[in-house]
């Protein structure tokens, strides 16, 4: 690897740490959420709100960090984002209650968009077109490391909590287990802020600022002084043609010019979370449970998600610029169809029967009356089993013990359930999970990109959060069965848009793309 590139590579992934705290952040509220709802009380709609307020926030702050980032640069956004981080970490460990830990999520939620928008848009910006794919994808893979690391510390923070060891006594970690999940965030989120003193600012930014010395000399860290001049040449032509130091109002989004690559961004924005990614990641323990193997094994499950997650992104990061960002969404989303549909039908023919030696086990525990009603009856769904708990032994008593009531009564073929949520990740991995992110950096022209990054990321996170709302909800009121089908159907509909509607965008300038997508040119 020549000096040139090497640089690049530093720089993209100190850039990209933004991605592992946005992916820790985001999923190790999956270990939380088993514990939190019984020390706070909460409903199943306050569950999904403490899941989901985080990515409310980031939304908001989607919509807001291109433009500020167009105002006050890259660089500072992210600094601003690390810090968020940090303070959300300490005051979600510390939340008295529920609504503190809401307020905590929430802060990093503005860290989560801004960084989640500015790092890959940055990245874009500075690598040369040959290594952009891979260097745009280091964000996504440090998302699915910080989603895997979050799914082991949670897993390590459980099995210590067992420990009679002193020290786990003393730190508390067994009583305070989940705050403790959330508290490791505090380290990574520190050294971010520290490390991106390092990295220069983008350059096609310092060129829209006339500052177009430092433009020069960054590129010229990144590429040849011959190509650093011919790439600054043509920044400079864009920009003069398009008069692109002026602020860019929102209506410029609409115009016919650039119509095409705003609708197939929305559609790529939507398609990437309502296929059910988040809720998979952010209720894996939830869902393994459902499958009746227990509380410790659903956790050690659901770090074989993360690192599934993991090495199928390293895959795309190997593939992308080597098949084409078309390609692999064209594979992907064709997994993802198939996997949903596999998990559908595998909680489907789910059945549920307690049995008489169950049932006396159980009444150690969960002394009731009305146990009786529900000893020796099969149920063939688990809205059924649910509703049958509920109704004899009261919705507090299946709140608390809902994993060994589903573990002692459920008929299943967990293989199935565990390679089809195995499946649906590296299919999500392996396409739309990174390319979605790198067709964003592309896809959209100098003079607007920043804002209509964070327009179709602002819907992409939207959609996230309505996934992971209403994800318990749909558990709890139509079932595991249908909530996977619905989720199978809507990538089946964004495959046929992306078979129909999708350019190939490898191995061309940001400024060529530009030429040949924004004025609708094949």
């Amino acid at each position: 690897m020549n000096s040139k590139k090497l640089y690049v590579t530093k720089i993209s992934l100190i850039v990209a740490l933004g991605g592992f705290l946005m992916g820790f952040d985001a999923s190790v509220i999956s270990g939380v959420v088993k514990f939190v709802e019984i020390d706070f009380d909460l409903s199943k709609f306050q569950l999904g709100w403490v899941v989901s307020c985080l990515t409310l926030t980031s939304t908001l702050a989607m919509m807001m960090s291109g433009p500020i980032s167009d105002r006050y640069g890259r660089r500072m956004v992210l600094k601003v984002a690390a810090l968020l981080y940090g303070i959300s970490a300490v005051g979600s460990a510390l939340a008295p209650g529920y609504a503190a830990l809401v307020t905590a999520r929430m802060i990093g939620g503005f860290g989560v968009g801004a960084s989640l928008i500015t790092a890959p848009m940055y990245i874009a910006e500075i690598s040369p077109p040959k290594i952009r794919g891979t260097m745009v994808s280091f964000n996504q893979l440090n998302i699915v490391l910080g989603i895997s690391v979050a799914f082991f510390t949670n897993y390590l923070i459980l099995q210590l909590g067992s420990s009679e060891s002193e020290w786990v006594s003393t730190l508390g970690i067994g009583e305070h287990n989940w705050r403790w999940m959330l508290g490791l965030e505090t380290l990574p989120a520190l050294l971010y802020f520290i490390f991106l003193f390092i990295v220069p600012e983008s350059p096609r930014w310092l060129a829209m600022k006339d500052r177009k010395t430092e433009a020069l000399a960054t590129l010229k860290k990144v590429s040849s002084i011959e190509q650093a001049e011919k790439d600054f040449d043509a920044i400079e032509e864009n920009l003069n043609k398009t008069g692109t130091k002026r602020k860019t109002p929102v209506r410029d989004l609409f115009k016919p010019g650039i119509r095409l690559v705003l609708v197939i961004g929305i559609v790529v924005a939507i398609t990437q979370q309502i296929t059910g990614i988040n809720a998979v990641f952010f209720y894996a323990p939830m869902i393994f449970e459902q499958t009746g193997i227990g509380t410790n094994a659903s956790f050690s499950q659901a770090i074989l998600v993360g690192l599934t997650n993991l090495v199928f992104t390293i895959v795309a990061m190997w593939l992308i610029d080597r098949l084409g960002r078309k390609m692999l969404l064209i594979i992907g989303l064709s997994g993802i169809v198939i996997t949903m549909s596999m998990l559908s039908v595998g909680f489907g023919k789910a059945s549920y029967r307690l049995t008489d030696e169950d049932v006396s086990e159980l009444r150690e525990d969960i002394p009731s009356p009305g146990w009786y009603k529900v000893q020796e009856i099969t149920y063939n769904s688990d809205l059924a089993f649910k509703k049958a708990i509920s109704s004899t032994l009261g919705e507090d008593v299946l709140r608390k013990n809902e994993s060994t009531l589903i573990t002692r009564a459920i008929n299943i073929n967990p293989w199935l359930i565990l390679f089809g949520i195995i499946g649906f990740v590296a299919s999500f991995a392996i396409s739309i999970g990174p390319v979605m992110w790198v067709l964003f950096s592309e896809l959209f022209p100098n003079v607007i990109r920043a804002l209509a990054i964070s327009f179709v990321g602002f819907i992409n996170s939207g959609v996230s959060f309505l996934v992971q709302l209403v994800f318990p909800w749909e558990l709890a009121n139509i079932g595991s069965s249908f909530t996977f089908l619905i989720y199978g159907l809507f990538g089946a509909l964004g495959l046929i848009f992306i078979i129909v509607a999708l350019p190939e965008t490898k191995g061309k300038s940001l400024e060529e793309l530009e030429i040949s997508l924004a004025t609708n040119k094949p």
